[in-house]
């Protein structure tokens, strides 16, 4: 967490890390947007592991570590757990603060974008910006539940043009795919890869006044 719950906070951003990352270090990206008057939450997903094979041995206590939200195994009983984990973050946060009184960003990174989608389609959450951040919409939502995704705002997706997860092929298939849904959103593209730049959020929060 990055700010106070005490605070007279006019924003509450809840971001979730992509694959192979941890919380705080995820959570570290968001230092330019520091601010009195915001609260950052970066909840971590519930499976760790060792980002490398161990060698010779178990792995020593300076092996780095990742976590993901999720795997293709028991694929919808890591969904509902996750929606409920972050459901009880969101009521755990706002049974301090005034939900009335913020505005509520929740932005997914990469894996994340999965996670944030799920969530907002399926959880307790009602968001007043849903940033997707370098991933793709999930294939599953419906009409219904793609909805809510930009049930006060446009559906925000930024993608850098040289992040080989955002290739030509995929950003025209999800373009079309949510207009079929009939979910309006807005593309920013940005120079640079798979990461999340201060220049980015910047131009978010610019956007959003």
């Amino acid at each position: 967490m990055m700010g106070s719950l005490e605070a007279e906070l006019t924003e509450v951003w809840i971001v979730c890390h992509g694959h192979g990352q941890l919380a705080r270090r995820f959570l570290s990206r968001f230092l330019p947007l520091e601010r009195a008057d915001r609260l950052f939450v970066a909840p971590e997903a519930l499976s760790r592991y060792y980002l490398s094979p161990p060698v010779g041995g178990p792995h020593p206590a300076s092996a780095p570590v990742g976590a993901t939200w999720m795997t293709s195994e028991d694929r919808e009983f890591e969904i509902r757990d996750y929606v409920s984990y972050l459901d009880l973050l969101h009521d755990e946060i706002f049974s301090v603060v005034d939900r009335a009184k913020v505005r509520l960003w929740v932005l997914g990174f990469s894996q994340g974008t999965a996670t944030v989608a799920r969530w907002v389609a399926h959880g307790n959450v009602d968001a007043d910006r849903v940033v997707m951040y370098s991933g793709l919409l999930p294939s599953e939502l419906d009409v219904e539940r793609a909805a809510r995704l930009a049930r006060r705002s446009p559906l925000t997706i930024a993608l850098g043009t040289n992040d080989e997860f955002a290739r030509p092929e995929l950003i025209a298939a999800q373009e079309a795919r949510l207009l079929g849904l009939g979910v309006p959103h807005t593309l920013i593209r940005f120079e640079g890869g798979h990461e999340v730049l201060p220049e980015v959020l910047a131009r978010l929060t610019d956007e959003a006044r």
